[in-house]
Protein backbone atom coordinates (compact mmCIF):
# COMPACT_ATOMS: atom_id res chain seq x y z
CA UNK A 1 0.00 0.00 0.00
CA UNK A 2 1.13 3.47 -0.83
CA UNK A 3 1.21 6.14 1.71
CA UNK A 4 -0.90 9.20 1.00
CA UNK A 5 0.45 12.61 1.76
CA UNK A 6 -1.80 15.28 3.10
CA UNK A 7 -1.75 18.54 1.23
CA UNK A 8 -0.34 21.41 3.21
CA UNK A 9 -0.31 25.01 2.07
CA UNK A 10 3.04 26.61 1.64
CA UNK A 11 3.93 30.09 2.70
CA UNK A 12 4.45 31.15 -0.94
CA UNK A 13 1.09 29.69 -2.02
CA UNK A 14 -0.72 31.55 0.76
CA UNK A 15 1.04 34.82 -0.12
CA UNK A 16 0.15 34.51 -3.82
CA UNK A 17 -3.51 33.78 -2.99
CA UNK A 18 -3.72 36.73 -0.61
CA UNK A 19 -2.19 39.13 -3.16
CA UNK A 20 -4.59 37.91 -5.88
CA UNK A 21 -7.59 38.56 -3.63
CA UNK A 22 -6.35 41.93 -2.38
CA UNK A 23 -6.78 43.88 -5.67
CA UNK A 24 -10.55 43.27 -6.12
CA UNK A 25 -11.17 43.83 -2.41
CA UNK A 26 -9.34 47.18 -2.53
CA UNK A 27 -11.26 48.24 -5.66
CA UNK A 28 -14.62 47.37 -4.06
CA UNK A 29 -13.69 49.23 -0.88
CA UNK A 30 -12.75 52.39 -2.80
CA UNK A 31 -15.95 52.22 -4.88
CA UNK A 32 -18.10 51.71 -1.80
CA UNK A 33 -16.41 54.65 -0.07
CA UNK A 34 -17.09 56.90 -3.07
CA UNK A 35 -20.73 55.86 -3.27
CA UNK A 36 -21.16 56.41 0.47
CA UNK A 37 -19.72 59.93 0.18
CA UNK A 38 -21.94 60.73 -2.82
CA UNK A 39 -25.04 59.42 -1.04
CA UNK A 40 -24.30 61.21 2.23
CA UNK A 41 -23.87 64.52 0.35
CA UNK A 42 -27.57 64.30 -0.57
CA UNK A 43 -27.21 64.17 -4.34
CA UNK A 44 -27.57 60.47 -5.01
CA UNK A 45 -30.70 59.76 -6.93
CA UNK A 46 -32.09 63.29 -6.69
CA UNK A 47 -33.70 64.74 -9.82
CA UNK A 48 -32.75 68.04 -11.40
CA UNK A 49 -33.91 71.02 -9.35
CA UNK A 50 -34.05 74.18 -11.46
CA UNK A 51 -34.20 77.79 -10.26
CA UNK A 52 -34.32 80.81 -12.58
CA UNK A 53 -33.02 84.17 -11.33
CA UNK A 54 -31.55 87.43 -12.67
CA UNK A 55 -34.11 87.52 -15.49
CA UNK A 56 -33.98 90.60 -17.69
CA UNK A 57 -34.80 91.56 -21.25
CA UNK A 58 -33.25 94.43 -23.17
CA UNK A 59 -35.37 97.35 -24.26
CA UNK A 60 -34.67 97.62 -27.99
CA UNK A 61 -33.16 100.82 -29.31
CA UNK A 62 -33.11 102.41 -32.72
CA UNK A 63 -35.56 101.29 -35.38
CA UNK A 64 -35.52 97.60 -34.50
CA UNK A 65 -37.79 95.59 -32.25
CA UNK A 66 -35.34 92.67 -32.11
CA UNK A 67 -33.90 92.17 -28.66
CA UNK A 68 -32.64 89.54 -26.22
CA UNK A 69 -33.57 88.11 -22.82
CA UNK A 70 -31.15 86.69 -20.27
CA UNK A 71 -31.56 84.34 -17.30
CA UNK A 72 -29.39 82.68 -14.68
CA UNK A 73 -30.39 79.02 -14.45
CA UNK A 74 -29.19 77.05 -11.42
CA UNK A 75 -29.53 73.29 -11.05
CA UNK A 76 -29.14 72.26 -7.41
CA UNK A 77 -30.32 68.69 -8.07
CA UNK A 78 -28.35 65.54 -8.62
CA UNK A 79 -29.14 65.07 -12.33
CA UNK A 80 -28.54 67.24 -15.38
CA UNK A 81 -31.43 68.86 -17.22
CA UNK A 82 -31.84 70.36 -20.67
CA UNK A 83 -33.40 73.72 -21.55
CA UNK A 84 -35.43 73.02 -24.69
CA UNK A 85 -37.03 76.40 -25.39
CA UNK A 86 -38.18 79.68 -23.88
CA UNK A 87 -41.58 81.21 -24.64
CA UNK A 88 -43.36 84.45 -23.75
CA UNK A 89 -46.96 85.47 -24.42
CA UNK A 90 -45.84 89.14 -24.52
CA UNK A 91 -43.22 88.72 -27.25
CA UNK A 92 -44.39 89.74 -30.72
CA UNK A 93 -43.51 86.58 -32.66
CA UNK A 94 -41.44 83.62 -31.60
CA UNK A 95 -38.39 83.26 -29.43
CA UNK A 96 -35.20 81.34 -30.06
CA UNK A 97 -32.22 80.16 -28.05
CA UNK A 98 -29.08 81.52 -29.65
CA UNK A 99 -25.36 81.66 -29.02
CA UNK A 100 -23.17 84.51 -30.19
CA UNK A 101 -19.93 83.63 -31.97
CA UNK A 102 -17.05 85.65 -33.38
CA UNK A 103 -15.63 85.25 -36.88
CA UNK A 104 -11.92 85.50 -37.67
CA UNK A 105 -12.61 89.04 -38.90
CA UNK A 106 -13.84 89.93 -35.37
CA UNK A 107 -17.48 90.22 -36.46
CA UNK A 108 -20.21 88.70 -34.30
CA UNK A 109 -23.06 86.52 -35.47
CA UNK A 110 -25.87 84.63 -33.75
CA UNK A 111 -26.28 80.88 -34.13
CA UNK A 112 -29.59 79.21 -33.21
CA UNK A 113 -29.26 76.51 -30.55
CA UNK A 114 -31.71 73.60 -30.24
CA UNK A 115 -31.18 73.08 -26.50
CA UNK A 116 -28.74 73.72 -23.66
CA UNK A 117 -27.61 71.34 -20.91
CA UNK A 118 -27.59 72.55 -17.31
CA UNK A 119 -25.29 70.21 -15.38
CA UNK A 120 -26.17 68.92 -11.91
CA UNK A 121 -24.90 71.25 -9.20
CA UNK A 122 -24.01 73.93 -11.74
CA UNK A 123 -25.27 77.29 -12.96
CA UNK A 124 -25.73 78.72 -16.45
CA UNK A 125 -25.57 82.49 -16.85
CA UNK A 126 -26.86 83.86 -20.14
CA UNK A 127 -25.08 86.95 -21.50
CA UNK A 128 -24.83 89.11 -24.63
CA UNK A 129 -21.47 87.47 -25.41
CA UNK A 130 -22.76 83.92 -25.07
CA UNK A 131 -26.14 82.27 -24.80
CA UNK A 132 -29.36 84.30 -24.84
CA UNK A 133 -32.99 84.22 -25.95
CA UNK A 134 -33.68 86.30 -29.05
CA UNK A 135 -37.16 87.72 -29.58
CA UNK A 136 -39.15 90.57 -31.04
CA UNK A 137 -40.07 93.07 -28.33
CA UNK A 138 -43.59 94.27 -27.73
CA UNK A 139 -43.92 97.94 -28.74
CA UNK A 140 -45.65 98.69 -25.40
CA UNK A 141 -42.66 97.65 -23.27
CA UNK A 142 -41.10 100.38 -21.14
CA UNK A 143 -38.06 100.29 -18.90
CA UNK A 144 -38.74 98.41 -15.61
CA UNK A 145 -41.84 96.62 -16.97
CA UNK A 146 -42.06 92.90 -16.20
CA UNK A 147 -42.34 90.36 -19.02
CA UNK A 148 -43.49 86.79 -18.28
CA UNK A 149 -41.40 83.95 -19.68
CA UNK A 150 -41.72 80.18 -19.48
CA UNK A 151 -38.56 78.11 -19.67
CA UNK A 152 -39.25 74.56 -20.87
CA UNK A 153 -36.94 71.84 -19.51
CA UNK A 154 -36.67 68.21 -20.54
CA UNK A 155 -36.97 66.83 -16.99
CA UNK A 156 -38.19 69.71 -14.83
CA UNK A 157 -40.99 70.76 -17.16
CA UNK A 158 -42.04 74.40 -17.26
CA UNK A 159 -40.42 77.00 -15.02
CA UNK A 160 -41.97 80.47 -15.05
CA UNK A 161 -39.96 83.66 -14.62
CA UNK A 162 -40.61 87.40 -14.76
CA UNK A 163 -37.94 89.38 -16.59
CA UNK A 164 -37.49 93.07 -15.97
CA UNK A 165 -37.12 95.30 -19.05
CA UNK A 166 -33.81 97.19 -18.86
CA UNK A 167 -31.67 99.29 -21.13
CA UNK A 168 -28.60 97.43 -22.43
CA UNK A 169 -25.70 97.68 -20.00
CA UNK A 170 -27.77 97.66 -16.80
CA UNK A 171 -27.42 94.94 -14.14
CA UNK A 172 -24.06 93.73 -15.49
CA UNK A 173 -25.58 92.44 -18.72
Amino acid sequence: MTEQRLWRPTRRGLTDTLLAALAPIAACTIALGGLTTWTSSGNAGTPAKIAVTDAHVYLPYGNTQDTAAFFRITNTGGAEDRLLKVTSPDADGGTALSRHRMTNGRAAYAETVDSVTVQAGDSLAMSPAGLDVTLRANARWREFDFVPFTLHFQRSGQVKALAVVVRPGRFGA
